[in-house]
C-alpha cells in the first residue's frame, strides 16, 4: 500500500456541463487513507482493494446525464469537490480497517468463514446511513433521513482501492456464491426487497422493465410461487432473455409518438387483460422508470391489487383520474428504495446459496453470458468499449485484476 495514487472512474461536473456532456473519466485520484487523528470515523472504516465491480442502471442515469443530477451537484457543493467517483456494486478484499471496526463488526466465531477483517472478501450495501435518525432507530435505513449513496451523492467504487464504512459490508463466503455475482448482491437485493412487500404465492404478476433488477425479479418471482409472470419492455431481446428465465409470457411495447409522455398503451392493457379474463393482474411491478410504465401498471392491475414502483427517473408523474384508478379501485402502491439492510441481503444470501433454485447459473450463465462481454477489464477501460457493452447487454461488470 505504498502507492500514492490510484485509478478511479469520475464525473466532474466543471467540464462539459451536465445536459451536454455524457460517459466516466478515468482520473488518478489520491490512495485512500484511514486517519483516525484527522477523521475520528476512519475507525469504523477500512480500505478495500476492489475485485470486482457490478455496473447499475443507475450508472447508466449517470452515464447517460438522465438521472441523479441534483445529489451529484448538491453532494459536491458541500464537499467543495467537483469530482465524484462513481459505482457502487462491488466485492473486494479488505486490507485495512479501522481501530474499531473489530471490536464492532467482527465475527469472533471461528467456525463461520465470513468475518470482517483484513483479508476478508466482502460485498456491501450502497446507501450509506446515519443511524442516528427517527427511521435508523426503527431499523428502517433503507429511508434513513441523512443517507448518502456510494457513487451518487459520496464516492464510490470505481476505483482500485475505496474507503468504505464497515457498517455497510457483508461478509462473502466463496464457497457459497462466486465473486462476479457477489459483486451484484445489491441490485439483487433491490429485487428482493421488491419481492417481499406482497404475497406473491398464486398470483399473476406484470413485471413492467425487464433489466437487470426485473430479470432478477422473474427468477425470484417464480421461486416465490407466482402462477403467471407477464414480462413488459421496449427491449425485444431483454423480453427474450425474460422467457429463458421464466417469464410465462412477453409483451413487447412499440415505441410510439405520444403527444404526453405519461399516457398508458392501451394495446398493452387489452393484452394483459387478456392474458388475465378480465381481471387484471394482482400485482404489477414498475422496475422501468418512465412515467407511462407507472400508469401502464395502474390499468393493468385488478381492484384490491398491488403496485409496486421501484423504477426511478428524474421528473414529474402525471396520474389521471388518480382517486379514481387508485382510491376507488383500491390500490395499494409500495414505493421501493434500496435493500432493508441487512435483513434482504440475508434472505438474497440464502437464494443464491440454493443450487436447486437455479437462480444463481440463471444469473452467471444467461444474464452475464458466463463473463463473455459482460466482465470487463478495469484497467483497459475505453469510452467506447464500455457504452458499446452497457448498450448489448442487460448486465455488466469490471474485473479489477490486471
Amino acid at each position: 500500500m505504498a502507492q500514492n495514487i490510484v485509478r478511479a472512474l469520475t464525473i466532474d461536473v466543471e467540464k462539459g456541463g451536465w445536459e451536454k456532456s455524457r460517459g466516466f473519466v478515468m482520473h488518478d485520484v489520491p490512495m485512500p487513507q484511514l486517519d483516525e487523528k484527522k477523521n475520528p470515523d476512519d475507525a469504523l472504516s477500512v480500505i478495500l482493494k476492489m475485485k470486482y465491480a457490478g455496473v447499475c442502471g443507475s450508472d447508466r442515469g449517470l452515464w447517460y446525464r438522465s438521472a441523479f443530477k441534483d445529489m451529484v451537484h448538491q453532494s459536491l457543493a458541500r464537499e467543495g469537490k467537483t469530482l465524484r467517483i462513481t459505482g457502487h456494486e462491488f466485492v473486494g478484499e479488505i486490507v485495512e480497517v479501522g481501530s474499531m471496526v473489530e471490536r464492532l463488526y467482527h465475527d469472533q466465531d471461528e467456525k463461520n468463514p465470513a468475518k470482517i477483517k483484513v483479508g476478508s472478501l466482502v460485498s456491501g450495501d450502497s446507501h450509506v446511513t446515519c443511524g442516528r435518525c427517527y427511521q435508523c432507530r426503527l431499523g428502517e435505513e433503507h429511508v434513513c433521513l441523512n443517507e448518502a449513496i456510494l457513487g451518487i451523492s459520496t464516492d464510490g467504487i470505481f476505483a482500485e482501492y475505496v474507503k468504505i464504512p464497515a457498517k455497510n459490508l457483508w461478509a462473502v463466503d466463496e464457497r457459497r456464491v462466486r465473486p462476479e455475482i457477489a459483486a451484484i448482491y445489491d441490485p439483487f437485493g433491490n429485487a428482493v426487497h421488491a419481492c417481499s412487500v406482497a404475497d406473491f404465492r398464486g398470483q399473476r404478476v406484470a413485471v413492467f422493465g425487464v433489466g437487470p433488477i426485473g430479470m432478477f425479479a422473474i427468477l425470484l418471482l417464480r421461486n416465490f410461487g407466482a402462477a403467471k409472470i407477464i414480462a413488459i419492455d421496449t427491449n425485444a431481446k431483454n423480453l427474450k432473455i425474460a422467457k429463458e428465465l421464466g417469464a410465462h409470457e412477453t409483451i413487447l411495447v412499440e415505441g410510439g409518438d405520444k403527444e404526453r409522455e405519461w399516457e398508458h398503451d392501451p394495446e398493452v392493457i387489452d393484452r394483459i387483460m387478456e392474458l388475465t379474463y378480465g381481471k387484471g393482474v394482482d400485482v404489477s411491478m414498475e422496475m422501468a422508470g418512465p412515467a407511462s410504465s407507472l400508469n401502464n401498471c395502474i390499468q393493468s392491475t385488478r381492484r384490491g391489487g398491488h403496485v409496486v414502483v421501484f423504477g426511478i427517473k428524474d421528473g414529474s408523474v402525471t396520474i389521471p383520474n388518480f382517486s379514481r384508478m387508485i382510491v376507488v379501485r383500491g390500490l395499494t402502491l409500495h414505493g421501493i428504495i434500496g435493500r432493508e439492510i441487512f435483513r434482504t441481503w440475508q434472505t438474497a444470501q440464502r437464494m443464491l446459496s440454493d443450487t436447486r433454485n437455479g437462480i444463481q447459473d440463471a444469473i452467471w450463465n444467461v444474464i452475464l453470458k458466463k463473463g463473455e462481454g459482460t466482465v470487463l477489464n478495469f484497467s483497459t477501460f475505453t469510452p467506447e468499449g464500455f457504452e458499446k457493452a452497457l448498450n448489448e447487454h442487460p448486465k455488466i461488470a469490471f474485473t479489477m485484476s490486471n
